[in-house]
């Protein structure tokens, strides 16, 4: 993959992507626990425009080069590598063997996708 690939452009859209989306789903869990849970989906609504922003144009642009299974294989791939950091570095989750477990399995999803 070189910087300039589709499948480069695609993977880092949608990495940016998935920190939006990491937050707009989970952060009002840590900041706005005292809100209405309204709030806290206008908040999140607001967020997940620039997730959207980011990961239209990175499916569009995967998609010239990927095929579905795999474009949607590398997304849960992304979406493990941003959570897993998200949730020890900001939400002060235990760091937890089945997060290993866990990154293993989809790392065998992502080799039977990609494979031959």
């Amino acid at each position: 993959m070189i910087p300039s690939s589709p499948v480069f452009v695609s993977a880092a859209l949608l990495a940016a992507s998935n920190v939006f989306m990491t937050f707009a789903w989970y952060a009002h869990l840590k900041n706005l626990t005292a809100r209405p849970w309204w709030i806290a989906a206008l908040a999140s609504w607001g967020i997940a425009l620039f997730e959207y922003l980011l990961q239209v144009p990175a499916n569009r642009i995967g998609f010239t080069a990927l095929s579905l299974p795999q474009l949607k294989i590398m997304q849960e791939a992304i979406t493990l590598v941003v959570f897993v950091p998200f949730a020890i570095l900001y939400m002060r989750q235990p760091i937890k063997l089945d997060y290993l477990w866990a990154s293993l399995c989809i790392l065998g999803a992502v080799y039977f996708i990609f494979r031959g």
